[in-house]
C-alpha cells in the first residue's frame, strides 16, 4: 500500500491541494508573508490545511510561514516527510494543554489538536476533553496577549446531540447526557466554542468555529474504529465490507478537499464570534447504502457484504444518534459550496491508498 500522505507521489492528493488553491471563496493572498500557527498539525483535517498553505508557497510564492504544533514528533516526521527541510515549516513538539511559547507573534492560529476518534472517548477521557478546554485556553489566551487577524477553532457537529431538526442549522441544539462518559468530547467542544464567544465579547480576539460533519478522504486513519474508515480499509485490502449493525443510521459525508477550501473560507471570510457548518447535505447516505456504494465502485473486486452481530472494540462508544446533515446556508452565504460526489469522493479516497 502507499503512502497516502505523500504530495510526490500520490496522484490524488496532489489534484486535491490543487482543487483547494483553485477555489473562488478564499483571496489567498491574505495570508501573503504571514504567520500560522497550527496545532494538532499531523492530524487528518489539519495536515491539509499545511500541505495547501506550503503548495501556495511553492506556486505563488507567498512566503508563508506555518508553525506545526503536535505531541508527538514520530507522527510529524512521518506525515510530512517531503517537507522537513522547507524553512517555512516549523515544528513545535509540545501537549496543547501546556503554556505555549512562540518566538514571534503569528498573525493566524487554527486550533484543530483532538482526540477526534470514539476509541478513544472511553479509555481517555480526560486526555479527549483537556485539548478542547485546556488547550483552547492556552490558545486564546496567546491570541489575547499577542493579537491576531483570526483564530479559528475546530469544534464538531457532535455538539448538537440528539436534535429532531435535520437539516441541523448552527442553532439546533439538542439532548446531550453531561454525565455519559461518551460526552467528553461533544460537551468539550460546547464548553470550547462557549470559550471562544466570550473572549470575543470580552476581549475581542476574532474567533470564529468550524463544526465539520462526518469528513473522509485520504490520509484518514483506516484503524481508527469509525464504521466508514472500516469500510475503506476492507476495500483497500480487497475483504468483503463487514457490517456490524442494521446499517439503518444516516450520516451526510464531506471529501476532505471541499472540507479544507471551507474551514479556509470561514478563516479568512467568517464573522467573528460565530460558528459554520461545514460538510455536504447532498451526500446524506445510510450506512447500508454506503456498504453497496463501495462494492458497487470496484466491481472487478468481487467484494461482498456481511452482516454481523455488533461488538464494540474496548474502549469505543457508539453514538446514539440515528441520523445526521448539516444545514450550510451560513457557509454558503461567504461563497463555499462542496463539489465532490459521494461516489467520487469515496473512489478517491480508495483509490489514494492503492497507488
Amino acid at each position: 500500500m502507499s503512502n497516502p500522505h505523500s504530495l510526490v507521489t500520490n496522484r490524488i492528493v496532489s489534484e486535491d491541494i490543487e482543487e483547494i488553491a483553485n477555489v473562488t471563496s478564499v483571496d489567498w493572498n491574505m495570508l501573503a508573508r504571514k504567520r500560522v500557527l497550527i496545532t494538532g498539525a499531523s492530524g487528518f483535517l489539519p495536515a491539509y490545511l499545511v500541505e495547501t498553505l506550503l503548495h501556495l508557497n511553492r506556486t505563488r510564492d507567498l512566503d508563508i510561514h506555518i508553525t506545526a504544533l503536535v505531541r508527538n514528533r514520530e507522527n510529524y516526521t512521518k506525515r510530512f516527510a517531503n517537507h522537513l527541510d522547507n524553512p517555512n515549516l516549523t515544528v513545535l513538539v509540545q501537549d496543547v494543554s501546556k503554556p505555549i511559547s512562540l518566538a514571534l507573534p503569528h498573525h493566524f492560529i487554527i486550533h484543530a489538536a483532538s482526540q477526534a476518534s470514539p476509541k478513544f472517548y472511553g479509555i481517555d477521557p480526560v486526555g479527549t476533553l483537556s485539548a478542547n478546554v485546556l488547550g483552547t485556553m492556552q490558545l486564546l489566551e496567546l491570541a489575547r496577549n499577542h493579537p491576531v487577524i483570526s483564530f479559528m477553532y475546530f469544534s464538531s457537529g457532535e455538539v448538537y446531540g440528539e436534535t429532531q431538526n435535520i437539516p441541523t442549522k448552527e442553532s439546533d441544539y439538542g439532548y446531550i447526557d453531561p454525565t455519559s462518559i461518551r460526552s467528553c468530547y461533544a460537551e468539550s467542544k460546547r464548553m470550547a466554542e462557549n470559550m471562544c464567544v466570550s473572549w470575543h465579547a470580552q476581549y475581542q480576539v476574532p474567533t470564529k468555529i468550524v463544526r465539520p460533519f462526518h469528513t473522509y478522504g485520504p490520509g484518514m486513519k483506516l484503524d481508527d474504529g469509525r464504521v466508514y474508515a472500516d469500510f475503506v480499509r476492507d476495500v483497500v485490502e480487497n475483504r468483503s465490507i463487514v457490517v456490524r449493525s442494521a446499517g439503518t443510521a444516516s450520516r451526510a459525508f464531506c471529501y476532505l478537499a471541499d472540507a479544507t477550501a471551507g474551514f479556509f473560507t470561514v478563516l479568512l471570510n467568517g464573522e467573528s464570534g460565530v460558528s459554520y457548518n461545514v460538510g455536504n447535505s447532498q451526500a446524506e447516505t445510510s450506512i447500508m447504502d454506503l456498504a453497496n456504494l463501495l462494492v458497487s465502485l470496484f466491481p472487478e473486486k468481487r467484494l461482498a457484504i456481511i452482516k454481523e452481530n455488533h461488538q464494540a472494540s474496548q474502549g469505543y462508544l457508539q453514538s446514539p444518534i440515528t441520523r445526521n446533515c448539516p444545514d450550510i446556508s451560513r457557509i454558503s452565504s461567504l461563497g463555499w459550496k462542496p463539489r465532490t460526489s459521494l461516489a467520487d469522493g469515496f473512489k478517491r479516497t480508495i483509490e489514494s491508498y492503492s497507488i
